[in-house]
């Protein structure tokens, strides 16, 4: 007889210990989650905010979150689908768009708690880096940077909303070597090319570049800007325009669109015995007619 040594003897299984859900779904990056979330032990229970950018296919989520033992608790968060009420219509998930919706939460949270006021960030957006100083009565409002399991290279459109939340009046710490600009051989942030990026220059040099070469391609690669009666030159006035109206109003309002009355099911409602019954009688009534006509027909 041969025996076979078992690898995994029952001790350890008693010891094996299942990794996190969100682990195990490839969600959460834990080891920086605890290096974010961690506390000072003599701040007792005083929240550590973070600022969560995240991107899906048709919009960007900026929330000011934090962490709590009953789980994260989410104080404000701004939208990139808000944004076509500030006149920003198209192009709702690029550098420019990322930027007015950290620029949008920055200043939402700073209202909700009193102190946009005080601190207004700087105004123009002019691409350069900028921190925010302190006032005498109130220390700014802190938050650090959260990008989940996103690749943070150079340009990415995480540092435009990053950019924006900074304009907009929040600390954030950071540093600017990971803003669209920045010159590796140099080592210096290029403040035009960084503006450039803020008020969407990037998409109007490939609008010209598909004007001139490919008229066919700009037509319906920008379909929806030619709809909205949007130009090439147009395009920077019109960010500019939405920023102030940042400014004016970030207050967040309820949609007034009504849930569906019916709501869409995806599999099959769950028969009753009595219809299953009912169901089954049908559909033999209709073979047993099927057959009686095949009769007849023979005859």
């Amino acid at each position: 007889m041969v025996f076979v040594k078992a690898q995994k003897t029952k001790a350890y299984f008693k010891r094996f210990q299942v990794k996190f859900k969100r682990r195990r779904q490839g969600k959460t990056d834990y080891r920086a989650r605890i290096r974010l979330i961690n506390q000072d032990k003599n701040k007792y229970n005083t929240p550590k905010y973070r600022f969560v950018v995240r991107f899906t296919n048709k919009d960007i989520i900026a929330q000011i979150v934090s962490a709590s033992i009953a789980g994260d608790m989410i104080l404000a968060s701004a939208y990139a689908h808000e944004l076509p009420r500030y006149g920003l219509e198209v192009g709702l998930t690029n550098y420019a768009a990322a930027y007015c919706t950290g620029l949008l939460l920055a200043r939402r949270v700073l209202k909700m708690l009193e102190m946009d006021e005080e601190y207004q960030g700087n105004v123009e957006a002019t691409g350069e880096d900028f921190s925010i100083e302190p006032a005498e009565s109130r220390r700014p409002f802190r938050a650090l940077l959260d990008v989940g399991l996103l690749r943070t290279t150079t340009g990415n459109r995480v540092f435009g909303a990053l950019k924006g939340a900074l304009d907009g009046g929040l600390d954030i710490p950071h540093s600017d070597k990971r803003f669209a600009g920045f010159k590796k051989d140099a080592k210096k942030l290029d403040a035009d090319a960084h503006r450039n990026y803020i008020f969407g220059g990037h998409v109007v040099s490939y609008m010209r570049s598909l004007l001139d070469d490919e008229t066919e391609k700009y037509q319906t690669h920008f379909s929806r800007y030619i709809k909205k009666g949007l130009e090439v030159d147009d395009i920077e006035e019109m960010y500019k325009k939405v920023h102030a109206a940042i400014r004016a109003d970030p207050t967040a309002v309820k949609s007034t669109k009504e849930p569906p009355k019916q709501h869409k099911r995806y599999n099959l409602k769950k028969l009753t015995y009595e219809e299953r019954k009912a169901k089954l009688v049908e559909r033999l009534n209709a073979l047993n007619s099927t057959a009686d006509d095949d009769e007849d027909d023979d005859e």
